[in-house]
């Protein structure tokens, strides 16, 4: 009390920004780093340029909040380069580029995705809810996205994967938890449905309800076998159900706005783009977005201190 009413009102105003301001870039081109946590999970950050450089202590602070909440949303961001995109995900780890190149991407390492061919990739994120890079031995620890053109509808729907395993009825996770699957024509690796987070150790999932091969039953015991074409068509749809319908209290719907800059736990949430991201532009107008992907360094495995390697029998589904 003695040290309000005892100093000048601006010395005043100083020592309660001093005591109440959050962490801050050092290049002080904008207002401090603010994080807005979501409802549930998720957050937003304002005041932050990632078109500046940013000091490591601020750059841990990005990455402790991406392991927190999950998804990380930065706002009022304008255009950030594909080369300043590919920096930002260089904080995460190497980036592990696997899809297609389209002409009009910026940099060899950046995704470049849209609802007009002549623009970017088309198609992208609507073949079922998924993880990036569950073709990998060890899928993409993190995504980052960026939006270029902002049509009028388009939205990304992301999902905890956390809490989607908490929330499911025991006979239902307990059938999830002895699938295994292994992935389409890129790769022949088998990874668990449910496993252990590498880095949090929370249940998650490995998972593309559109790009799966065949799915196994309990690998690691005497009992393991493939499942029939039709029982892991059943299973698929099952998986594909339960994120289309039955957590809708979980989900986070993105609507992009100009300038928004994501940063996600790939490993953590699963996601899949709407249809409306699809629809022509004499309807939405154009969308045009920019995603990198960063290397894994752990492949899934229901016990980290055994690795976990593809029966034959399952390879020999591809």
């Amino acid at each position: 009390m003695c040290l309000r009413t005892g100093l000048p009102s601006w010395l005043q105003a100083r020592v309660r920004t001093m005591t109440t301001q959050p962490l801050a870039q050092t290049n002080g081109a904008r207002a401090p780093y603010q994080l807005k946590p979501f409802k549930v999970w998720g957050a937003e950050v304002y005041g932050i340029d990632l078109k500046q450089p940013v000091s490591e202590q601020v750059v841990e602070r990005i990455k402790r909040d991406v392991t927190k909440y999950r998804v990380v949303v930065f706002r009022d961001q304008g255009v950030v380069s594909g080369q300043r995109q590919v920096e930002i995900s260089q904080w995460f780890g190497p980036l592990e580029s696997t899809f297609y190149k389209h002409a009009r991407s910026p940099h060899p390492d950046v995704f470049r995705v849209s609802n007009v061919d002549t623009e970017g990739c088309t198609g992208v994120g609507r073949t079922g809810w998924h993880i990036d890079g569950s073709f990998q031995e060890a899928p993409f620890s993190h995504s980052t996205y960026h939006i270029v053109s902002v049509p009028l509808e388009g939205a990304t729907v992301f999902a905890p994967l956390r809490e989607v395993i908490k929330s499911l009825p025991e006979d239902k996770r307990q059938r999830w938890e002895r699938l295994y699957m292994s992935s389409d024509r890129r790769s022949k690796t088998t990874h668990p449905i449910i496993y252990s987070h590498p880095q949090t150790g929370d249940k998650t999932m490995c998972f593309h309800t559109g790009m799966t091969a065949a799915l196994g039953w309990d690998l690691d015991t005497p009992a393991e076998r493939i499942a029939t074409y039709q029982e892991t068509e059943q299973l698929l749809q099952e998986i594909e159900d339960t994120f289309q319908h039955d957590i809708d209290h979980l989900k986070y719907r993105h609507q992009w706005r100009e300038g928004d800059f994501i940063i996600s736990d790939n490993l953590a949430v699963g996601h899949e783009a709407s249809p409306d991201t699809q629809r022509p532009v004499s309807e939405v107008g154009l969308r045009v977005m920019h995603r990198t992907t960063i290397a894994g360094n752990a492949k899934p495995c229901k016990d980290y201190a055994t690795a976990v390697s593809a029966p034959a029998s399952l390879a020999k589904a591809h």
